[in-house]
């Protein structure tokens, strides 16, 4: 396994990130269980979960993925192994995170209650990278799309989140913050937040999606990225499974995520089927598993920090994790952006 820093923290952690998302809903607490004893065993030192887990997000099973990390921790004596990443939820209209019933938000008292929540539900004294799922602010889902419409509405100041974080960093609960579905705006906001008060802490990493059907954090994110030390955390490397192929000509194999929740939208636009037939044409030629080229494409990435898989079945688990021994030659990498220059981000 290769190790990268975390941000400007002190932090190094596996290339291979475990997502865990499913758990709870394609996966009972024994599979994840399994999963997690795999990724250990095999150098993987890092986990995300999210409040709103397991996905799709319901009132019956949010938060059962991070209890089911939390019972993990408990049997294995596993905690001081692993780097845990969680999240909270940003805006929204869900009535189900929050006791009072109220809309989420990042105001202080719903960030203190849901940081507080989730380190019950995952049995430990601190989250070691407490990352806002998605802004406060209206967006576009994303956050990075290949056509922008502006959105306004009601918001608390980035400033003022900073300034929560900072506190939950000195009341040892986090120790460090990230983002997640955010923009290079606010991305270099936050930074500038806390570069205006030495006293504030910095976020440290920005978890967004990046694969072949979608690299437009290329396009102003992978710069900061480099340049300020921000992680990108890469999420939805295979696209939702659709870069394997599986679901090509409209097939609908049986308990994969599009065909039991179908959710698959953002990867099912107009152009995304022919880039798909042409990734995996590609990585036949040159001998590798479709899966494990495009999971090394991202692997390979200079602004790319860790890379989150995530699996509902042991043998996915298996191909993924061997995706670390991939290589994108130069030939390789020349191939692929002439069918990205083709069919350009046809799934932002």
């Amino acid at each position: 396994m290769e190790y990268r820093r975390l941000g400007r923290t002190d932090l190094d952690v596996s290339l291979i990130c475990l997502g865990t998302m499913t758990w709870g809903q394609q996966n009972t607490e024994a599979e994840g269980h399994a999963q997690m004893d795999y990724a250990v065993d095999h150098g993987i030192n890092f986990f995300d979960t999210a409040e709103l887990y397991s996905i799709p997000p319901k009132p019956e099973t949010q938060g059962s993925t991070e209890r089911i990390i939390g019972s993990w921790f408990k049997s294995r004596g596993s905690r001081d192994k692993v780097i845990l990443a969680t999240k909270i939820v940003g805006r929204s209209a869900n009535t189900w995170f929050r006791d009072d019933g109220s809309p989420t938000e990042l105001s202080r008292a719903q960030m203190e209650e849901a940081v507080n929540k989730s380190l019950k539900r995952l049995g430990t004294d601190y989250i070691d990278l407490y990352q806002i799922h998605y802004p406060d602010r209206p967006m576009q889902w994303g956050s990075n799309p290949t056509i922008y419409r502006h959105q306004e509405g009601a918001s608390h100041p980035i400033a003022e989140t900073v300034e929560i974080m900072g506190d939950l960093v000195k009341a040892g609960k986090i120790r460090h913050f990230g983002l997640s579905n955010e923009s290079a705006w606010g991305t270099m906001t936050f930074l500038k937040a806390a570069e205006a008060n030495p006293n504030l802490p910095r976020a440290q990493s920005i978890q967004n999606a990046y694969n072949l059907l979608n690299r437009t954090y290329e396009v102003a994110l992978a710069e900061v990225s480099l340049r300020e030390t921000v992680s990108l955390l890469a999420y939805s490397p295979l696209a939702q499974g659709y870069l394997t192929g599986k679901y090509l000509d409209g097939a609908r194999p049986a308990g994969t995520r599009t065909t039991l929740f179908q959710r698959g939208q953002r990867y099912e636009t107009p152009g995304a089927e022919p880039a798909i037939r042409r990734y995996i044409a590609l990585a036949k030629e040159f001998g590798l598993d479709p899966a494990q080229m495009a999971l090394a494409f991202v692997n390979s990435r200079p602004f790319v920090t860790s890379n989150i898989i995530g699996a509902t079945s042991m043998e996915q688990l298996k191909t993924d994790i061997a995706s670390i021994d991939v290589t994108i030659t130069p030939e390789l990498e020349q191939r692929i952006d002439a069918i990205h220059l083709d069919h350009c981000n046809p799934c932002p």
